[in-house]
């Protein structure tokens, strides 16, 4: 068998020798830095049988680095990986398992209302005669997009009026009237005494613990609160009820805040606050009750504060007294008005702003 002719790297310009130095000095991935090595003893004039016994190698295999160098250059050094072995299950199945995920059981008659994965891959097995893996179906499930989630509640409101109430109140919010301010307005409770769940960080399996039992004889505290947009600021009042007598207080408290220029309420449909004496009081001291449409409460910029209020002050709590509880409030109240900025960019991008959004409204 005639020997094979010699191989070599082409002439290196000084840049790329340099280049090739610095990846055998460099590098971490071991298929790159044997590669580099290949060549850089290429270079030097080692024939293709000494690098072999260098690096442990076959000469077939320094002899393609050389070839595939002298073709590619650098590029040639890139470890090539491979895909893995093939798939087990093709479209066909994956597809399969992903509808049977999102399928309700009930309506596949299934004597329960949701999958678990065991469950889900012993159907499969048994009507579709697809056997497949707990770990398989839940990687299929990943690669979809298809996670484990809470369902939750929706209402859709049937306001007649949706379209110009929401549009009323998306203008107040994105071009706020130079006449006045605009504030969002609506009660926080009730404020009940009473331990309740929480997160916090913990020792592993060693979580804070609370009360199981509890007795609410102390009754229950109501907050009234209004988001001013212009600053970001909240403010709040504690009352033992939230009737229309309490809520003109508050309306008579927002007015002393800002004597100048009209007040903007941007409040829900409520009973008290749409009262005649409460309307009426309003009407005469420049105030207007802007309305949010019916089961539209979302539109009202101060629940997302209620949100954080909720999660930094209440959740994980177990106050003794309602002063206790309502020294909290005012003191996070405190913190967030120090470090608050105007609000802007209500819903921004949401589907809320297509002109054809029109929610079951009938």
């Amino acid at each position: 068998m005639a020997r094979q002719p010699e191989v070599f790297v082409h002439a290196l310009e000084p840049e790329q020798a340099q280049r090739l130095v610095k990846i055998t000095r460099s590098t971490r991935d071991r298929v790159r830095l044997r590669g580099a090595g290949v060549v850089l003893a290429s270079v030097q004039g080692r024939s293709a049988g000494e690098i072999a016994m260098m690096f442990a190698a076959t000469e077939n295999y320094v002899r393609e680095v050389i070839h595939a160098f002298n073709e590619q250059g650098f590029a040639a050094l890139d470890p090539k990986w491979n895909g893995g072995r093939p798939l087990k299950f093709g479209s066909a199945a994956r597809e399969l398992i992903c509808r049977i995920a999102r399928s309700a059981p009930s309506g596949l008659g299934q004597p329960f209302t949701t999958w678990s994965l065991s469950k889900l891959v012993a159907y499969l097995a048994e009507h579709h005669r697809l056997v497949v893996s707990a770990e398989t179906a839940r990687r299929v499930l990943r690669q979809a997009g298809i996670t484990w989630q809470q369902t939750k509640a929706w209402k859709s409101s049937r306001d007649p009026d949706f379209a110009t109430k929401m549009a009323r109140i998306l203008d107040l919010y994105d071009h706020p009237p130079t006449d006045g301010r605009v504030l969002c307005v609506d009660e926080f409770g009730p404020l009940n005494l009473q331990p309740r769940p929480g997160h916090g960080c913990f020792r592993r399996s060693q979580p804070a613990r609370r009360r199981a039992t509890y007795t609410r004889p102390a009754g229950v505290r109501q907050m009234f609160a209004a988001l001013d947009l212009a600053s970001g600021q909240l403010f709040y009042r504690f009352r033992d009820r939230k009737r229309w007598p309490q809520f003109l207080d508050f309306c008579k408290q927002l007015r002393r805040r800002f004597p100048a220029g009209t007040l903007y309420l941007i409040c829900d449909n409520y009973g008290p606050h749409g009262k005649a004496e409460v309307t009426d009081w309003c009407t005469g001291h420049a105030i207007e009750l802007v309305y949010t449409p019916t089961n539209a409460s979302w539109l009202n910029w101060v629940e997302s504060e209620f949100t954080a209020l909720r999660y930094f002050t209440l959740d994980g709590s177990d106050y003794p007294t309602h002063t206790a509880q309502e020294a909290a409030i005012a003191s996070y109240l405190r913190w967030h008005n120090r470090r608050c900025h105007p609000k802007r960019n209500f819903a921004a991008n949401s589907k809320i702003r297509r002109p054809d959004y029109l929610p079951n409204v009938a």
